[in-house]
């Protein structure tokens, strides 16, 4: 971002860049999975607020229920390339002033890896969630050290902010749980129809937000986050891919540098209808603009549709090019090892160097797929199936054998105590 124009994205966010702390942790279940908010690492989760399920079995597209929840958790914990969940898809089976909190629960007792809400929109939903929370980590002071917990709200583009929402984040905030707010603003429809114009009314939103935050509790660990599109001109719906996205990406990771604090940055979340073409030229190019430029947090895995419609498949094949892109932008090491000028001596002209000691040594480095398609012209003419039908099977396999780390099980009425104290007493 040019010098000229500094001065309109740094005034109101002096206060905020003092106060919010630039490095701290995501804390698991498992202390060894806790990811370290320090702009040297690129975090991928599961997308978030979806409401249909592409059902496994029969392939026909349903509402979205608890039992998805869990299973979702249960096969992103699997997942080596997910490294913390979002609430992937709403509970519509449970009550809409409690849903938030068993989702909360589904996924600690599914999996080890830290959770990330964007479900808890009130006051006393909040306070629920943080008592939840403080319970996994073993009370309020241990949960300040290691949140076991963290929560993203969303704006509502242009330059409002949704009351339950920031009460929500002042609850979460005085507990010492990490907070983020998201801009969606869209091109020409809530957002000017410029990407720069777009970009400040969102910066605006996101500002505005956490500055409050760090106004009530000074010091809180806040994050920038960010999901902004250009609405499609023949229908003014969100888009969930194209070029402005890919850019929003890249931008949007340079304001949060600006202020010095973590981003989660939506990446993935295609618009396509199924896993095919059109997802992989959204996912992979959003992906590889956030990634490059080292946003902390990405979402968007495994949905559809626009963040509508989860897909199991789609969720496999996203893991497979978040595995590419972490690679690439790895680049290349160079070193006396790497160079193997040794080897190349020793193999010399016309040979080969599948016999060297160097070989088998870093064999096992080189990226070998799960799903891309490297067989035979012959056999794929024989057999027909792809990708999709092998991440399709994956999951089944998942779900019929990874069991996940146990959650004790005083712990869990714990936590059953806490959703029934909030279902007794809404708001």
């Amino acid at each position: 971002m040019g010098e000229v124009y500094r001065p309109i994205f740094s005034q109101p966010g002096r206060r905020l860049a003092k106060k919010a702390p630039k490095v701290y942790p995501l804390a698991a279940r498992r202390p060894e999975q806790d990811l370290h908010l320090d702009g040297n690492h690129v975090y991928l989760g599961t997308d978030g607020c979806g409401v249909e399920v592409q059902d496994l079995n029969s392939g026909v597209r349903r509402r979205s229920r608890l039992q998805d929840v869990a299973e979702i958790a249960r096969v992103a914990d699997s997942l080596p390339a997910i490294a913390f969940h979002w609430v992937a898809v709403s509970a519509q089976d449970r009550p809409k002033e409690s849903r938030g909190l068993h989702e909360l629960k589904a996924i600690w007792e599914n999996s080890t890896k830290h959770v990330q809400t964007e479900s808890i929109y009130s006051e006393a939903e909040a306070e629920a969630a943080v008592e939840m929370a403080a319970i996994i980590a073993g009370g309020r002071d241990a949960l300040r050290q290691r949140p076991a917990l963290s929560i993203m709200q969303c704006t509502s583009s242009p330059l409002s902010q949704d009351g339950g929402s920031l009460e929500a984040a002042l609850v979460a905030a005085e507990a010492g749980i990490p907070v983020g707010f998201m801009t969606m603003a869209s091109c020409t429809t809530t957002g000017p129809a410029t990407l720069a114009g777009t970009l400040a009314v969102g910066n605006a939103e996101v500002l505005a937000a956490l500055t409050l935050v760090e106004c009530a509790y000074p010091g809180a660990p806040v994050f920038y986050a960010a999901a902004q599109t250009s609405a499609d001109l023949r229908s003014g719906a969100y888009t969930g891919g194209g070029p402005e996205d890919f850019l929003f990406g890249g931008a949007t990771n340079q304001l949060a540098d600006f202020y010095n604090i973590p981003l989660s940055m939506g990446s993935f979340a295609t618009g396509a209808k199924s896993p095919d073409w059109q997802a992989g030229i959204d996912n992979s190019l959003s992906t590889f603009m956030a990634a490059a430029v080292m946003s902390d947090m990405l979402l968007g895995a495994g949905l559809l549709y626009g963040s509508r419609v989860w897909s199991y498949e789609q969720l496999l094949l996203d893991c497979e090019l978040f595995d590419i892109i972490a690679r690439v932008v790895a680049g290349i090491p160079v070193d006396e090892e790497n160079l193997a000028l040794e080897t190349i001596r020793a193999v010399g002209p016309g040979g080969n160097y599948l016999s060297q000691k160097h070989t088998l040594r870093y064999m096992r480095e080189r990226w070998v797929p799960a799903f891309m398609d490297r067989r035979p012209i012959e056999t794929w003419e024989e057999q027909r199936e792809g990708p999709i039908d092998w991440a399709r099977h994956r999951a089944h396999e998942i779900l019929a054998s990874h069991e996940p780390e146990p959650l004790d099980e005083k712990i869990s009425r714990e936590l059953n105590k806490v959703i029934a104290l909030a279902e007794q007493n809404p708001a």
